[in-house]
């Protein structure tokens, strides 16, 4: 008896020995969202029907995952299977050969569901490059009880005039409630990503048509002027140091009137297992300033497998399944419709539960539709991208840029000497680049 139980034991052991052996190690690399720390939580359930895959996260913040997935990619190190990427990096990682092309989808996928902007996004040269987890754009979120308190109204399209004599009216320190919280922490992702749509809606522009850049100008003066001055009177201290992640938790925990940032931001505030404020969360269209062109943002944060990923057929698998319908009713089932990925697919949106759980959803969708990242600015300019430079430079360009942006708020530069410091970093950005003839 005692010898069939060892027995027994023994091959018991032998079998998990060998199956993990067998097992595949999928390590992904993504961004410390509230979407992707529901993802990593659900995924065990990925785990339980595919034993032989074993997910490995790394889960950093905005500028890190930038920093390391370039890293990666470009080197050809092979360290991350899968990795977090959005509209700017997939056609320009394409394009240089660092990524797979995503092949062989399945039908029951639906891929035609997958709104066909955000996939031409994720395309190089008619190959898809990405799949898409969420999309968004950028739109006014506020409390609706403390503008009825002060006998205010939103208008559906405020400017940044009404934004200032709101954020004005309703900054109450005393009480720890602030106006307008906005993105201070630099990085072209992170502040960048705000400040390039007041800049576009405030008339001004990165380059003019020959490359030339055109960042020493009264456009950016004012625009760059007006959002210091509102930050520091009605904003929150230490707002340099303010990203997505921060600004959120702000709003949720009710020291905010109003916030302009993603429309993914929007779930998780009328979500009340996340946010305090929950019942009392209103929204509207991103402001406007003296034009439409470009005063909101059309980004996706999407999964894509390296050219170097050790497994890349295992990575395929997860990566349908995050970015699946399966995936979208799991995430409802589990913590409610507001917060499933937005922006993705058509069905999302077709959806009656979603749409009653999330009243900000047409509003969001629209924002979306009516992004165009292929005339970003009231002046013609040779690049396509509303809050970001569709060129590979960019990326260094952006971020140098907001780290003097945010060092105005931080009151270690002026306006004028940000905007100098900023005009040399793209000037010799591009010549080194040979965009300036």
């Amino acid at each position: 008896m005692i010898k069939r139980l060892a027995s027994t034991l023994l091959a018991l052991l032998l079998a998990s020995v060998a199956a993990q052996a067998q097992q595949k190690s999928v390590t992904i690399a993504v961004v410390n969202n509230p979407d992707m720390i529901r993802l990593k939580k659900l995924s065990s359930q990925f785990e339980e029907k595919n034993p032989d895959i074993k997910l490995n996260w790394v889960v950093v913040e905005e500028n890190v995952l930038r920093q390391r997935v370039t890293t990666d990619v470009s080197q050809g190190s092979g360290q991350f299977d899968l990795v977090y990427i959005g509209l700017y990096e997939a056609p320009i990682f394409a394009k240089k050969g660092w990524l797979r092309p995503i092949e062989n989808v399945p039908a029951d996928y639906d891929l035609d569901d997958v709104f066909k902007s955000i996939r031409d996004g994720l395309s190089y040269d008619g190959k898809l490059y990405a799949l898409p987890f969420n999309a968004e754009s950028s739109m006014m979120i506020y409390r609706k009880d403390l503008f009825d308190a002060k006998g205010l109204t939103m208008p559906e399209q405020p400017t940044y005039d009404d934004v200032k004599k709101f954020a004005d009216a309703l900054t109450d320190k005393s009480k720890g409630i602030y106006g307008i919280p906005l993105r201070g922490k630099p990085g072209w992702g992170e502040n960048m990503a705000f400040v390039d749509t007041l800049l576009n809606t405030f008339g001004a522009t990165w380059f003019d048509e020959n490359w030339n850049p055109t960042i020493d100008t009264p456009e950016w003066n004012k625009a760059l002027t007006f959002y210091s001055d509102l930050l520091k009177k009605d904003g929150p201290p230490g707002a340099s140091s303010n990203g997505f992640n921060e600004n959120l938790s702000l709003f949720a925990s009710g020291k905010a009137a109003m916030w302009i940032d993603a429309t993914s931001g929007a779930g998780p505030l009328f979500d009340p297992n996340e946010s305090q404020v929950a019942d009392k969360v209103a929204f509207a269209a991103a402001p406007v300033a003296v034009t439409p062109n470009g005063s909101h943002w059309l980004w996706s944060w999407a999964l894509a497998i390296p050219k170097s990923a050790k497994e890349p057929d295992a990575a395929l698998k997860f990566m349908l399944w995050a970015t699946s319908k399966e995936y979208i009713q799991l995430a409802a089932k589990t913590d409610g419709w507001a917060i499933v990925p937005p922006g993705t697919r058509k069905s999302t949106y077709d959806n009656p539960d979603y749409l009653k759980a999330a009243p900000f959803a047409p509003v969001a969708l629209n924002a979306m539709l009516t992004a165009d990242p292929t005339n970003p600015c009231i002046k013609k300019v040779p690049y396509t991208g509303v809050q970001f430079v569709g060129i590979p430079e960019f990326q260094a360009i952006g971020t140098q840029v907001g780290q003097n942006v945010s060092a105005i708020l931080a009151g270690k530069m002026t306006v004028e000497q940000a905007l100098r410091a900023s005009q040399t970093t793209a000037e010799r950005a591009v010549k080194e680049g040979g965009y300036l003839k």
